[in-house]
């Protein structure tokens, strides 16, 4: 009885396994200038309300992609204790375009130059549940316990990438990526999550892009 047990839970496994597509756009506006000694990049998340604010795994997802391409990344945490207060949650910015705003401040122009931060990636976005079907259902026997049926849902992910050069207060380009995925739990017996990494595929995609337009920095 395990072999025809198995049998079709396998091949449900490899015909529903987890998908995903994605789409990257970039928009250059200006030349990168070249890192100097002791100058970083800092990839900061939006933060607002719970609902709105971008996902802090993804925000260290980026910034973990971008350290293995090389480049000089400073920890978020560590840039936001030094621009104290006004990189905070309750004052940070939730806008690119009230972060535009925020470093015209000479005052806090000044800061960035005498922290050493040349680059600031802001990202903005979030991934979303999506629509969801199927049906599941489980029982306990005397001969043990068993469940059947399929379930899935759908994630979708929107984010953008705008970066700023400190040393001439302007944005150097944009970075858009969509993803879509869909997730299945088939369950013949035992249900078997295949989860979609679409958040994955979004950053995968994000950093990608930004690491190639960086990269020049240090050349």
């Amino acid at each position: 009885m395990k072999p025809c047990v198995r049998l079709p839970l396998l091949l449900l496994t490899i015909v529903l396994g987890g998908c995903v597509s994605s789409s990257v756009e970039q928009l250059r506006k200006a030349p990168v200038g070249v890192l100097k000694k002791g100058e970083t990049i800092v990839v900061l998340g939006r933060r607002q309300n719970f609902r709105h604010q971008t996902e802090a795994d993804f925000t260290r997802c980026v910034q973990r992609t971008l350290t293995r391409k090389k480049l000089p990344v400073k920890a978020e945490q560590k840039f936001m204790d030094e621009m104290f207060p006004w990189f905070q949650p309750r004052m940070a910015p939730r806008t690119a375009e009230a972060l535009a705003k925020r470093l015209q401040e000479p005052v806090i122009a000044e800061r960035l130059k005498q922290t050493g931060t040349r680059y600031i990636v802001w990202l903005d976005g979030i991934t979303r549940r999506g629509e969801d079907g199927g049906s599941l259902s489980c029982s306990v026997g005397a001969g043990g316990g068993a469940c059947l049926g399929l379930l899935w849902w759908e994630d979708d992910a929107e984010y953008e990438a705008v970066i700023w050069d400190m040393q001439t207060l302007k944005s150097m380009g944009k970075i858009s990526v969509e993803a879509s995925g869909t997730s299945y739990v088939p369950a013949v017996i035992i249900p078997i999550p295949l989860v979609a990494p679409t958040q994955s595929a979004a950053c995968r995609g994000v950093a990608t892009q930004i690491g190639e337009f960086l990269t020049k920095a240090i050349e």
